[in-house]
């Protein structure tokens, strides 16, 4: 991430890709957050949330807490195989930390009613259907103080009864790169 993609006063938080396997075929686990929510009302998310220094040693820890607050997901069960590059998000500041973690099989979940109104998996080959991906060019509106982002690349995933898209989407699009195109590497 580049210095001028981060909101002053940014928030740290960092999400979960919990990724497992069934039937062959490789598939992550999203949610969908309640309108109720104090930001990304009604939006499709990774499990996670805000950084919190006195409870979390380090963002890693905060992605598998947060999981487990969310969904449920025991942190034993989940093997953090890497960190993709962090991401902003200018209308709520946060910069965004996202862990890729492999699970042994379909997990027992238990959303938290609060935090989640459904949680669902979609298979990665899936998401690399052309019909599925769009991107289109936007001219954002940032916070005083912000590089203001012209013509900057959003991206939506059109699912059955959902679309992703947002920070989700920008993450979720990193990580298929990252698979598709072997000069890339996770750290």
């Amino acid at each position: 991430m580049r210095p001028d993609e981060v909101a002053p006063g940014s928030r740290a938080a960092a999400v979960l890709l919990p990724i497992f396997e069934e039937a062959r075929e490789a598939r992550v686990i999203l949610t969908k957050r309640p309108e109720t929510m104090p930001s990304h009302q009604g939006e499709i998310a990774f499990p996670g949330g805000t950084h919190q220094p006195d409870v979390d040693e380090s963002l890693r820890h905060a992605a598998l807490r947060e999981a487990h607050e969310e969904i449920g997901l025991e942190p034993a069960d989940v093997e953090v195989v890497g960190e993709l590059d962090s991401f902003p998000t200018f209308a709520t500041r946060f910069t965004i930390a996202p862990f890729v973690g492999l699970l042994d099989g379909r997990p027992e979940l238990a959303p938290h009613p609060f935090e989640v109104v459904s949680v669902f998996d979609v298979g990665l080959s899936e998401l690399l259907e052309p019909d599925v991906y769009r991107e289109e060019r936007w001219d954002l509106t940032v916070p005083e103080g912000v590089v203001p982002q012209v013509d900057r690349a959003v991206h939506f995933y059109l699912l059955p009864g959902e679309t992703v898209w947002g920070a989700t989407a920008r993450i979720l699009t990193a990580f298929l790169r990252h698979l598709t195109e072997p000069r890339l590497a996770i750290r």
